[in-house]
């Protein structure tokens, strides 16, 4: 249930990443992408409960550059 709920948080909307600053999109794509690099490590270590977050994560990140790049 716990991890369940760690997903819903990683999920952003299209809206919402549109309405952010370009400064605040920047900040967001640092620190995901290094949430994102420590989330694949600890799993090739120990496999998470819920390898899909790793998938969720990528795709956000993929999200929010694509954001950047059109501005």
């Amino acid at each position: 249930m716990i991890s369940l709920f760690l997903f819903k948080q990683v999920i952003m909307k299209q809206e919402e990443i549109v309405k952010m600053s370009t400064e605040d999109l920047n900040s967001r794509v640092l620190s995901t992408g290094e949430q994102l690099a420590s989330m694949k490590f600890n799993h090739k270590m120990t496999p998470m409960e819920n390898p899909l977050r790793i998938r969720g994560m990528r795709r956000l990140v993929a999200r929010m550059m694509t954001e950047l790049a059109k501005r």
